[in-house]
């Protein structure tokens, strides 16, 4: 997996699954005339190209803050055994050509991680491209992953998904250590967020449930957000 893991943030697996899972993603930039070109690079390749157990997904970085420069992720996520294998091997020509063309247009790299998931919560079943995500250093690691679960517990999501995880490698100076993704079937739930469509009573337990969530979570500093919606997954 040569030069493409040069050249190719966020995180993010998205296996929706009780059980823990594994990710590494890369994220570059894509200057907008080579936009479909790459897409289709990498569409032509993962159709024809499958490991089993692994799941592809590329993302557009749709809303971020300014200094948040890639515009596109690549996500690999699957089992411990799987994501293992797949690092194993060298994907042979196909996978060298694939990177030699996308050198030609992806115009730089900008990080890569990895990490797992390790909760999700809500419509497991559902499909949700469009995702808000949340990059968080975590002090208390344990108080934060039982205040999360309780709060989306007692607010079980509806028509949309939460995820949850943490970040293993590649973490930047900022010290982030778990994400959090917020996933919506379309950009009207999104844009409306998770209080939409509730009653004032309803609005008023949740946000009085959150302020207890942020009492309990032991410690909790928002390194980054944005929104990023999903291209085609393999």
């Amino acid at each position: 997996m040569k030069k493409l893991f040069t050249i190719l943030f966020v995180f993010a697996c998205l296996i929706m699954s009780a059980q823990e899972s594994y990710w590494t993603n890369y994220t570059f930039i894509v200057e907008p005339e080579n936009e479909s070109v790459v897409f289709k690079l990498i569409d032509d390749y993962f159709k024809e190209h499958k490991t089993e157990g692994i799941t592809v997904s590329l993302y557009a970085n749709h809303f971020h803050d300014e200094e948040n420069t890639a515009t596109h992720m690549i996500v690999f996520a699957g089992s411990l055994d799987a994501l293992g294998g797949m690092y194993a091997s060298d994907g042979g020509d196909a996978w060298d050509l694939l990177g030699a063309r996308l050198d030609h247009h992806i115009k730089d790299g900008s990080g890569a991680r990895m990490g797992t998931m390790k909760k999700a919560y809500g419509d497991s079943a559902g499909d949700h491209p469009i995702q808000r995500y949340y990059i968080l250093d975590v002090e208390d690691y344990a108080a934060f992953e039982s205040s999360l679960t309780k709060y989306n517990t007692d607010h079980a999501p509806a028509g949309r998904a939460v995820m949850m995880g943490n970040i293993t490698s590649g973490v930047s100076p900022e010290g982030e250590n778990h994400w959090v993704i917020d996933g919506y079937k379309d950009f009207k739930g999104a844009i409306g967020g998770a209080n939409a469509g509730l009653s004032d009573s309803d609005k008023a337990k949740r946000q009085a449930d959150w302020k207890t969530f942020q009492d309990n979570n032991g410690g909790v500093r928002l390194v980054r957000s944005g929104l990023r919606v999903r291209l085609g997954q393999w």
